[in-house]
């Protein structure tokens, strides 16, 4: 039984990879793909397979997020609010509802996993700090875990400091996870969290993911040679893995496979 499954729940398109002998019981791993490659459900499926997972892996289509040259649009005109809450506020608060017809769907109340890379993994830390989901493991690999710093390297990028306001600064007070540590903490004591950095990944996402590993007390994983993005530009079709992606798909696996049990 390897065949993906295509589907929706509560209107949130997903691509499911079944395990060998699906039961009632089997752990659930539920993940959100990153803007940068590989930046599509059937993408990142490609990518991080987690084949030896013995556990449903479903992979989330980021909400709000079209075609290239209409995020650099929206990025160019307002980063944080045009851009990353939109799709990360969105994908957060509508989860809760995606998981319970996941579950209805392909069958299973087994124990439930998060993974996630990028704006995904900014996801994931949304869910694990607000939502009242029962989550045992998780794994994130250059997640966005403090916004503020993100978007001015994205700023530098565009050649203009970014406007920030009272709006855009709340919103990434929502999204600095170093200060909300603790809150994911006292919602999730005993969450297993698992941190992968690439070694050649911006400072702005590597810096603030070793001070949420200690304040959180994660597990922290730095891959040589690893710079942001999982696979090769454009992202979007399926491709073959590339070795970064192997070593984090390496890396998620055992994660899951240590703490996920029937």
């Amino acid at each position: 039984m390897d065949e993906m499954i295509r589907g929706t729940a509560a209107g949130v398109p997903f691509l499911a990879r079944p395990p060998e002998r699906p039961t009632d019981a089997t752990p659930l791993v539920v993940g959100w793909h990153l803007m940068d490659p590989p930046r599509s459900e059937a993408a990142m499926a490609a990518a991080l397979p987690m084949a030896a997972v013995p556990a449903w892996r479903v992979y989330l289509r980021l909400p709000e997020y079209g075609e290239q040259r209409e995020v650099t649009r929206r990025a160019a005109e307002d980063y944080v609010l045009k851009l990353i809450d939109p799709i990360v506020s969105t994908a957060s608060g509508e989860f809760p509802a995606a998981l319970g017809q996941l579950r209805s769907q392909l069958g299973t109340d087994g124990p439930l996993g998060l993974f996630g890379g990028s704006a995904g993994g900014a996801v994931a830390l949304q869910v694990l700090t607000e939502q009242d989901v029962d989550v045992i493991a998780a794994a994130l690999v250059n997640p966005v875990v403090q916004l503020e710093r993100v978007t001015d390297g994205v700023a530098k990028w565009f050649g203009r400091p970014y406007p920030w306001t009272d709006e855009s600064r709340a919103v990434a007070a929502r999204m600095d996870f170093v200060a909300r540590a603790d809150e994911l903490r006292k919602r999730h004591p005993d969450l297993a969290l698992l941190l992968v950095r690439g070694e050649e990944d911006e400072p702005e996402f590597r810096e603030p993911l070793g001070r949420l590993a200690t304040v959180s007390n994660a597990e922290l994983i730095d891959i040589p040679g690893m710079e942001h993005a999982l696979a090769a530009e454009p992202g979007i079709e399926p491709a073959p893995q590339n070795e970064d992606a192997r070593r984090v798909d390496e890396a998620f696996s055992d994660w899951f496979s240590r703490y996920l049990s029937t």
